[in-house]
């Protein structure tokens, strides 16, 4: 057996006995399969009104119950969940593919003018509460899932940008790249072959964590009418439609609540969970 397929069956191993991981992954899973499965078939239309059954309790037909215009809340939540993943993945990779360029451009230029430019250009954005820039962008250009995903994805940047560029400092003092900048390497070139590979696994970490971040930020959006539009089912609008009803009809809030808050503790485990399993030093602490 190769020691790379022997590295990968440890690591394997060590994934499947760390319980935070395993949750983390089990709870994520469950609602990205439920997203999938909405693109096939859900229980109801969620779009379809049928105002004569509105506010049904949850039953044997209506698993979750219905809302004030008679849709079924279960259904509603399985688009919901593809809405807010769809949101949340686009958004961390708009900041993962322009933020981690970046700092590692920064990095590699340290002390120089553009990295400082950067710099100050990742505190300005973090002078703003991410809802409040998210707010303040999707107020301007209109509301609508698009432009939800280019807000969250802005606040996206500069965490990459810093992630990286702290870092891939850290690793430019190495020996190993001393010896590539006296074979000729270019910055450039030793920031992709050598840098990073060796910050994947922080950048891995920190995109579960900003996940779901993004979720919640999507979910508030939603809920003050600044994300997904109608008809498109949202979890943070069904909790602004529960919130008048919230006597009359709680399961209207209880269920798409529940969504949000198992799916963003999922992803922290499976956060959590990686983190340990990528340090060396925790991974040896939970022996």
């Amino acid at each position: 057996m190769s020691a790379a397929a022997s590295t990968d069956q440890g690591f394997l191993r060590a994934a499947l006995r760390h319980p935070a991981f395993v949750t983390g992954l089990v709870l994520a899973a469950f609602f990205v399969l439920l997203a999938l499965i909405s693109f096939l078939w859900t229980p109801f239309d969620p779009t379809r009104l049928d105002i004569p059954g509105k506010l049904q309790p949850p039953s044997l037909e209506h698993w979750f119950g219905t809302d004030h215009f008679g849709r079924d809340i279960f259904s509603m939540i399985m688009v919901g969940a593809r809405v807010s993943i769809a949101v949340a993945f686009v958004a961390v990779g708009i900041g993962i593919v322009l933020g981690v360029p970046l700092g590692l451009y920064a990095a590699a230029h340290r002390g120089s003018l553009i990295d400082e430019i950067i710099m100050r250009g990742n505190d300005l954005v973090f002078a703003f509460p991410s809802l409040l820039l998210a707010i303040m962008i999707t107020a301007v250009f209109g509301p609508g899932a698009i432009n939800a995903i280019i807000a969250i994805g802005i606040f996206n940047i500069p965490v990459f940008a810093r992630l990286a560029r702290g870092a891939a400092l850290s690793l430019w003092t190495r020996d190993y790249i001393l010896a590539a900048r006296v074979a000729g390497k270019g910055k450039a070139r030793i920031s992709l072959e050598h840098i990073l590979p060796n910050i994947v696994n922080l950048l891995i970490v920190q995109g579960t964590i900003q996940f779901s971040l993004a979720i919640l930020a999507e979910a508030a959006l939603a809920y003050v009418g600044l994300g997904a539009q109608p008809p498109l089912p949202s979890w943070g609008r069904m909790l602004a439609d529960a919130q008048t009803l919230i006597s009359l009809a709680p399961h209207m809030a209880l269920f798409p609540g529940f969504a949000i808050i198992i799916t963003v503790l999922g992803l922290n485990l499976l956060g959590d969970g990686l983190r340990d399993l990528f340090d060396p030093r925790l991974r040896r602490g939970r022996r």
